[in-house]
This record gives C-alpha cells, structure tokens and sequence, in this order.
C-alpha cells in the first residue's frame, strides 16, 4: 500500500508541504500558535531544509501512498554510535494504517545502512506528546530528559528516548 523512498533536493518542496499540513495540527493543544510558527521557520523552511539535508547530515525518507506524499522521517548521525530520528510524521489521514511503524522501521534500516555495527537511535518527543505511546510500543526506553532553548525564548520541553540497534 505504502511506498518509501529517500529523499533528495528536488524533495524539499514536498517535505516542506507535509509538515505545513502535519506540524501545526500535531501541536496546536501542545504548543502556542506563536512557537509553532517560529518552529516551522526554523525545521521546515526551503533554505531550512536545504541546508539540513546538504550540510547538516539530515537523511530524509518520503512515504508514498500511490503517488500521493504521506508522511516522512528524518535520521541524522550525531556521534560515532549515535543517530538521532530527527522527525517522523504522517498525515493525519494516513495515522491509523501503520504508516508510522513502516516509517520507524525505515529509520532503522537507513542507520544500519550508514552504521552497520552495534548503535543507538536516539528521539527527542515533547513530552506531552501523545506519540509517546508510540515510541514506547516501538521499543524505545526514556533516557533523560530536558528544556532545550530553540531561541526567540521558545523551549523545547523533551523526554530523549533510546533505542540500541
């Protein structure tokens, strides 16, 4: 049913749109209107998300319901050992097909691809996120967690979860 495939520069547009029509309906009870624009600015921008994906390492996944964009991941390597599952998001039409267990799953084996020895992935989730039944049904335990500062006096208020693959 669902297609993935990686990403590449031609994708941004389409990244870009997805997370238009995902982001803000995933934190609107979570977040105030005014974070989650200045967030969607600072993740999801053209330039953004450019230099994410040529400068910063971020390896981006697109899933595919026939032709149609429904959902994307993102992993980037943080140290030898260490990758981060930057984003993972599905349309809100696509949440109960299992959309987001095939998009984990991808995110794993791009980091068996980059890092085939032991390592661990590694999440940020807001922690009054309710994917975070998700995260733990997928195996992942909290590691620690914190009040990160984004700018323009916006936290992100997260449990950092864990996963060794």
């Amino acid at each position: 049913m669902f297609t993935i495939r990686k990403a590449n520069i031609s994708d941004i547009p389409v990244i870009n749109k997805l997370a238009w029509e995902i982001f803000p309906v995933t934190y609107k009870g979570i977040l105030s209107e005014e974070q989650i624009n200045y967030m969607m600015d600072w993740m999801y921008s053209l330039e953004n998300l450019h230099k994410q994906m040529t400068e910063e390492g971020h390896t981006y996944y697109i899933a595919y319901e026939e032709c149609e964009p429904a959902g994307y991941v993102s992993i980037q390597q943080e140290s030898q050992d260490v990758f981060v599952l930057q984003k993972i998001y599905v349309l809100p039409y696509f949440q109960k097909s299992h959309l987001g267990r095939k998009l984990f799953e991808q995110a794993i084996q791009g980091i068996k691809e980059l890092h085939p020895g032991a390592c661990r992935m590694e999440l940020h989730v807001n922690r009054e996120n309710p994917a975070l039944g998700f995260y733990k049904h997928m195996g992942m335990t909290k590691l620690r967690e914190g009040d990160f500062p984004i700018g323009n006096g916006f936290y992100m208020n997260d449990y950092i979860m864990g996963l060794n693959i």
